[in-house]
Protein backbone atom coordinates (compact mmCIF):
# COMPACT_ATOMS: atom_id res chain seq x y z
CA UNK A 1 0.00 0.00 0.00
CA UNK A 2 1.47 3.25 -1.20
CA UNK A 3 1.78 6.14 1.44
CA UNK A 4 -0.91 8.69 0.98
CA UNK A 5 -1.20 12.32 2.56
CA UNK A 6 -4.05 14.05 4.00
CA UNK A 7 -5.81 16.63 1.69
CA UNK A 8 -7.17 19.51 2.83
CA UNK A 9 -10.26 18.51 1.23
CA UNK A 10 -10.21 15.12 4.06
CA UNK A 11 -11.99 15.77 7.24
CA UNK A 12 -9.27 15.75 10.24
CA UNK A 13 -9.07 11.93 11.56
CA UNK A 14 -10.66 10.02 8.81
CA UNK A 15 -7.55 8.76 7.05
CA UNK A 16 -5.82 8.12 11.10
CA UNK A 17 -9.34 5.69 12.02
CA UNK A 18 -9.37 3.71 9.14
CA UNK A 19 -6.16 3.37 8.78
CA UNK A 20 -6.09 2.28 12.65
CA UNK A 21 -8.70 0.20 12.25
CA UNK A 22 -7.16 -1.70 8.75
CA UNK A 23 -4.15 -2.39 10.75
CA UNK A 24 -6.19 -4.00 13.61
CA UNK A 25 -7.62 -5.93 11.21
CA UNK A 26 -4.66 -7.22 9.79
CA UNK A 27 -3.29 -8.11 12.99
CA UNK A 28 -6.85 -10.08 13.14
CA UNK A 29 -6.57 -11.56 10.03
CA UNK A 30 -2.71 -12.83 10.86
CA UNK A 31 -4.16 -14.77 13.89
CA UNK A 32 -6.58 -15.89 12.49
CA UNK A 33 -4.83 -17.58 9.39
CA UNK A 34 -1.74 -18.94 12.13
CA UNK A 35 -4.94 -20.76 14.54
CA UNK A 36 -5.96 -21.77 11.41
CA UNK A 37 -2.93 -23.33 9.99
CA UNK A 38 -2.57 -24.80 13.34
CA UNK A 39 -5.86 -26.77 12.91
CA UNK A 40 -5.05 -27.32 9.08
CA UNK A 41 -1.90 -29.38 10.31
CA UNK A 42 -3.26 -31.28 13.23
CA UNK A 43 -5.87 -32.68 10.55
CA UNK A 44 -3.92 -32.73 7.57
CA UNK A 45 -0.22 -32.56 8.10
CA UNK A 46 2.26 -30.41 7.87
CA UNK A 47 2.84 -27.85 5.31
CA UNK A 48 5.55 -28.54 2.66
CA UNK A 49 6.09 -25.03 1.66
CA UNK A 50 5.06 -21.64 2.00
CA UNK A 51 4.18 -21.44 -1.46
CA UNK A 52 2.17 -24.11 -0.94
CA UNK A 53 0.29 -22.46 2.49
CA UNK A 54 -0.35 -19.03 0.06
CA UNK A 55 -2.43 -21.64 -2.46
CA UNK A 56 -4.23 -23.25 0.33
CA UNK A 57 -4.91 -19.99 1.90
CA UNK A 58 -6.50 -18.42 -1.74
CA UNK A 59 -8.10 -22.25 -3.18
CA UNK A 60 -8.79 -23.88 -0.38
CA UNK A 61 -12.28 -24.73 1.30
CA UNK A 62 -10.61 -24.82 4.64
CA UNK A 63 -9.42 -21.17 4.39
CA UNK A 64 -12.47 -20.35 2.70
CA UNK A 65 -13.78 -18.65 5.42
CA UNK A 66 -11.51 -16.13 5.79
CA UNK A 67 -11.62 -14.48 2.20
CA UNK A 68 -14.38 -11.60 3.36
CA UNK A 69 -12.16 -10.16 6.32
CA UNK A 70 -9.09 -10.20 3.52
CA UNK A 71 -11.50 -8.59 1.08
CA UNK A 72 -12.50 -6.00 3.39
CA UNK A 73 -8.71 -5.30 4.15
CA UNK A 74 -8.14 -4.73 0.33
CA UNK A 75 -11.28 -2.44 0.28
CA UNK A 76 -10.02 -0.53 3.13
CA UNK A 77 -6.45 -0.17 1.01
CA UNK A 78 -8.20 1.18 -2.02
CA UNK A 79 -10.04 3.52 -0.04
CA UNK A 80 -6.73 5.01 1.68
CA UNK A 81 -5.12 4.96 -1.90
CA UNK A 82 -7.85 6.32 -3.70
CA UNK A 83 -7.15 9.68 -5.30
CA UNK A 84 -10.26 11.52 -4.06
CA UNK A 85 -10.44 12.26 -0.35
CA UNK A 86 -11.71 10.07 2.13
CA UNK A 87 -15.31 11.05 3.14
CA UNK A 88 -16.82 10.22 6.34
CA UNK A 89 -19.55 8.46 4.85
CA UNK A 90 -17.20 6.39 3.06
CA UNK A 91 -14.84 5.49 6.44
CA UNK A 92 -18.28 4.72 8.18
CA UNK A 93 -19.41 2.29 5.62
CA UNK A 94 -15.94 0.67 6.14
CA UNK A 95 -16.23 0.04 9.66
CA UNK A 96 -20.23 -0.64 9.53
CA UNK A 97 -18.56 -3.69 6.85
CA UNK A 98 -16.36 -4.81 10.10
CA UNK A 99 -19.27 -4.23 12.29
CA UNK A 100 -21.37 -6.77 10.06
CA UNK A 101 -18.80 -9.40 9.15
CA UNK A 102 -17.52 -9.52 12.61
CA UNK A 103 -20.12 -11.34 14.95
CA UNK A 104 -19.42 -14.26 16.71
CA UNK A 105 -22.20 -16.69 16.04
CA UNK A 106 -22.05 -20.41 17.80
CA UNK A 107 -24.52 -21.62 15.33
CA UNK A 108 -23.44 -20.49 12.15
CA UNK A 109 -21.70 -22.16 9.10
CA UNK A 110 -20.34 -18.95 7.28
CA UNK A 111 -17.85 -16.57 8.96
CA UNK A 112 -19.07 -15.97 12.02
CA UNK A 113 -19.46 -19.36 12.90
CA UNK A 114 -15.35 -20.39 12.29
CA UNK A 115 -15.30 -17.12 13.47
CA UNK A 116 -16.72 -18.22 17.26
CA UNK A 117 -14.41 -21.22 16.83
CA UNK A 118 -11.24 -19.28 16.66
CA UNK A 119 -12.18 -16.84 19.61
CA UNK A 120 -12.77 -19.87 22.00
CA UNK A 121 -9.78 -21.89 20.82
CA UNK A 122 -6.84 -19.08 20.46
CA UNK A 123 -6.19 -16.25 22.58
CA UNK A 124 -3.67 -14.54 20.44
CA UNK A 125 -7.27 -13.93 18.03
CA UNK A 126 -8.89 -12.94 21.26
CA UNK A 127 -6.29 -10.52 22.00
CA UNK A 128 -6.77 -9.07 18.17
CA UNK A 129 -10.36 -9.55 17.78
CA UNK A 130 -10.52 -6.85 21.20
CA UNK A 131 -8.05 -4.39 19.42
CA UNK A 132 -10.34 -3.96 16.56
CA UNK A 133 -13.57 -3.73 18.58
CA UNK A 134 -12.11 -1.23 20.60
CA UNK A 135 -10.79 0.98 17.09
CA UNK A 136 -14.37 0.57 15.82
CA UNK A 137 -15.87 2.48 18.55
CA UNK A 138 -19.65 1.83 20.15
CA UNK A 139 -21.87 0.07 17.72
CA UNK A 140 -24.61 1.92 15.76
CA UNK A 141 -27.98 -0.10 15.32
Amino acid sequence: MKKKTTTTSEPEGLRRRLTELRHALLKLHKALVDSEKVGYEKTMGQIPSPNHFLQLLTKDPWFAWLHPLSQLIVAMDEALDADEPLTADKVEALVRQSDLLLVVQESSDGFSGHYYQALQRDPDVVLAHAEVVKLRGPRKG
